[in-house]
């Protein structure tokens, strides 16, 4: 099966992009001067990320915010017009069907935002157990630029008449970026301030140029500095570090889990689970060596048996550390607490810490 390429495909050959495999899509992994540069830029200053492979699902109908509410763990009643929500959307069973961004533009709107993998599973999902309002599939007619990084605002204000000093985090407002229309989010996967912009996937590269001639040095930034980012921050990376096998409970999204706001898909079993106690959590941890401990390694007691799995892993950039997520049993997880992960013939030792690993803006 060929892969998908996003509209500014064209533009990451010609600034010399190495591509990778994501989600069913062709997307660029890196450009010249590679990751830890490009993570860099956006640490200490801007950069500019594709991310059209997202998915998009618009919702409409008199009742669509009540609708939606149903079927997602946060609570979007209480949410005011123009806010981003994000949310665990669950099974009955309290599993993670994937984690969502879900913008109350009115009572009778809603826009949501997915993940590429999980594009069509989503829109089947909430379409099948949405009621009282219609699910519209929009993933063909946006794509999705993220501008990243503390000089994100600089570099956006001049190409739009919206006042961005007034956009506070996790808001949304319609506007024009270089003449273009589109929905921009003050929101992000780094840590850093920036802005996600939803645009018409026929005038992508008119505004994708535009921002580049706003500012002689920003970065096209690929989907390797993004896993770096995400990973200093501790967000989690669905079919890595959640899935349907795991609930927001246990992967410290209690945050965003609403047991109280209202019922949902899920909410009885997450009840239960609370109850019961959570058997195990996604913590972060710091190796004392300089081995990276990658998906799937198992986290082992003193004997040597395993306990937990390692969800993500990596060199931070940042910190010039290995870092890295996993699951391990209740009572293991507190901060300070030990931690062995077996890789290959060796057991690394480590220490669990408080997330996240990087302060933004530090």
């Amino acid at each position: 099966m060929s892969l998908r390429r996003t509209p500014l495909y064209d533009r990451h050959a010609a600034a010399g992009a190495r591509f990778v495999e994501f989600g069913g899509w062709e997307m660029p992994v890196h450009y010249g001067e590679g990751i830890q540069a490009e993570h860099d830029a956006v640490r200490q200053r801007v950069g500019l990320f594709d991310v059209s492979h997202m998915g998009e699902i618009e919702i409409r109908g008199p009742g669509a915010v009540a609708a939606v509410d149903r079927l997602i763990a946060n609570d979007l009643q209480g949410a005011e017009d123009g806010q981003a929500v994000y949310t665990p959307l669950c099974t009955p069973a309290g599993g993670i069907v994937d984690d969502l961004l879900v913008y109350r533009l009115a009572d009778d709107h809603v826009f949501i935002c997915c993940n590429a993998s999980n594009r069509a599973k989503d829109f089947a999902w909430i379409r099948d157990h949405l009621e009282g309002a219609e699910a519209v599939g929009r993933g063909e007619d946006f794509a999705m630029l993220a501008l990243q990084g503390r000089h994100a605002p600089a570099v956006l204000q001049p190409l739009t008449e919206l006042d961005l000093a007034g956009l506070g985090r996790f808001r949304a407002a319609q506007a024009e970026v270089a003449g273009v229309p589109a929905l921009i989010s003050r929101t992000g996967y780094t840590g850093e301030d920036g802005f996600e912009l939803y645009v018409p996937a026929e005038r992508a590269g008119a505004v994708w140029d535009a921002l580049f001639a706003a500012d002689p040095d920003l970065r096209p930034i690929g989907l390797g500095a993004r896993d770096t980012l995400r990973l200093e921050m501790k967000m989690c990376l669905y079919g890595q570090d959640i899935d349907e096998t795991t609930t927001p409970l246990e992967a410290g999204l209690g945050w965003a889990t609403k047991l109280d706001a209202g019922d949902f898909i899920g909410r009885d079993a997450l009840r239960a689970q609370k109850d019961a106690g959570v058997p195990r959590r996604l913590i972060a941890f710091r190796l004392d060596g300089k081995a990276i401990a990658r998906h799937g390694y198992p986290v082992v007691d003193a004997e040597g048996q395993p306990i937990g799995q390692v969800t993500s892993g990596t060199r931070s950039p940042t910190l010039g550390v290995s870092i890295g997520l996993a699951y391990v049993p209740t009572g293991q997880h507190r901060v300070g607490a030990p931690i062995r992960v077996q890789i290959r013939n060796r057991v690394e030792t480590g220490v669990v810490v408080k997330p996240p690993f990087v302060r933004p803006g530090a």
